[in-house]
Formats: C-alpha cells, sequence, structure tokens
C-alpha cells in the first residue's frame, strides 16, 4: 500500500492510497480539486473513490469538481452525514467493513470536533482527519469532551501502538508548544520537538505520526478524564 500526502489550501493535507502495483486510487478528505488531479497525474493513478472524514468545506470542498472530472465515484462518510457530504453514496456505521481500490477498510466513529466523523483504518493506517492531529485534537465544534475523550483514548487508543496516523492539518509544531507547556518534563515532547523542527526545516512533512508516538506526546490523548480533556481543550483554545 502506498499512501501520498497532497497539501491543499494553506495547511491541509489530502492523502491518495493505492495498492501496491495498482493504479486504482482513493483520496482522503480532498479540499480542493486541483491538487489531487496533479498528484493522480503524476503519479499515473486512476481515482475510483473519495473518503471523507467529516463534513467541513476544507475536507469535501473538492468533492463535487472531482465528480464531474471523473464521474461516478464512491464517496465514502459517516451515516450522520448524509446532506452534509457533497456526492455521498456510502453512510457508514462504527465498525463497518468495505473495500475499495483493492484494500480492505474499518471504520470507527469519532465524534468529537463533528458528530459525524469518521476515521479510516486500512493495514497499519488510520486517516483521522480533524479528530486526532499529531499532539493535539481539533476543535469541540459540535461534539462533547466525553465524546472526544472516548473518541481519542478508546477507539483511536485500541489500535498498535505501530499504526501510522495520518491527520487533517500541519499543525503540529503549534501544538507541541502546548504540549510542552502542559507537561513541562516530558521528555517525549522535547524528543519530538526536536525532530519536527529538522522535518519543517528540510521542507518536509510532519504525517504521519503514529499511535505510539501520540500516547506519549498528545496531551488529549494523555488526558485519564473527559474533565481534564475539557479543560485542556479551552486551554488550548485560549493558547
Amino acid at each position: 500500500m502506498q499512501i501520498t500526502p497532497v497539501p491543499c489550501l494553506k495547511d491541509n493535507y489530502a492523502y491518495l492510497i493505492h495498492a501496491d502495483g495498482s493504479d486504482a486510487a482513493l483520496v482522503v478528505d480532498p479540499s480542493e480539486a486541483e491538487p489531487v488531479v496533479r498528484a493522480l497525474e503524476a503519479a499515473k493513478l486512476r481515482l475510483v473513490g473519495i473518503l471523507n472524514t467529516h463534513h467541513h468545506y476544507d475536507h469535501v470542498g473538492g468533492n463535487e469538481e472531482l465528480l464531474k472530472r471523473y464521474g461516478a465515484l464512491g464517496v465514502y462518510g459517516y451515516a450522520t452525514d448524509r446532506g452534509r457530504i457533497p456526492g455521498q453514496t456510502v453512510f457508514l456505521e462504527h465498525g463497518g467493513e468495505f473495500e475499495a481500490a483493492l484494500l480492505g477498510f474499518r471504520a470507527l466513529h469519532i465524534p468529537g470536533h463533528t458528530l459525524g466523523a469518521v476515521a479510516y483504518v486500512v493495514g497499519d493506517a488510520v486517516f483521522t482527519g480533524d479528530t486526532m492531529f499529531a499532539a493535539g485534537c481539533g476543535r469541540l465544534f459540535e461534539g462533547t469532551p466525553a465524546q472526544m475523550f472516548e473518541s481519542l483514548t478508546v477507539k483511536l487508543g485500541a489500535l498498535p501502538d505501530s499504526t501510522r496516523v495520518f491527520f487533517g492539518h500541519e499543525y503540529t509544531a503549534k501544538n507541541l508548544e502546548f504540549a510542552a507547556a502542559v507537561e513541562p518534563d516530558n521528555q517525549a515532547v522535547r524528543t519530538k520537538v526536536q525532530k519536527v523542527a529538522e522535518l519543517r526545516q528540510r521542507g518536509q512533512f510532519t504525517t504521519p505520526s503514529t499511535i505510539g508516538e501520540e500516547r506519549s506526546t498528545n496531551p488529549f490523548m494523555r488526558c485519564t478524564s473527559a474533565e481534564q480533556l475539557a479543560e485542556r481543550r479551552t486551554a488550548k483554545d485560549n493558547f
């Protein structure tokens, strides 16, 4: 399996996914179409489906143009996002499994940022949209602290430490500043701050992280209660 990050807008990531030896590709969260088209053409891939993690425009804004360009595609999203994701054809439930582009996927309902947020688990990778970032989580626009706590620590937390985490935005450096303020004695955070600084100096992406790295550096995944998560989320909003 090959996964290619596609920078979009100011700091968004879309991702192309395809099986080894196949030209059939899926795109995760195409906020705009043109960078996705360029990436597909550069890799000589054929788009067969769209995986949306939630309904926000900066994750679905390219859907309609891609559908016009490539014709009928499977458009995946959570069931409760019906009518909110342009062109949605597949309405997933928690734990639902499906095959696309010769790959097997499992859906995890991970509300918090939005009520219909869904993660896609495939092989050793998970696509988390705006629920889990490297060293962070999304703002609670629709969900509750309790929902976000369960999404991060129970649902995503059940994945193996080696699982690669492909997230929706390049917020990593700023998130780590907050993580260091929350846990100033956390050596894992200090180590990742240096790693991320070196990556950014070289113009490289900070995606993916891993579940194991998030267990040791993400101040929201490290919460012990929904109440603590709520406190940290309020602090982050004002950081």
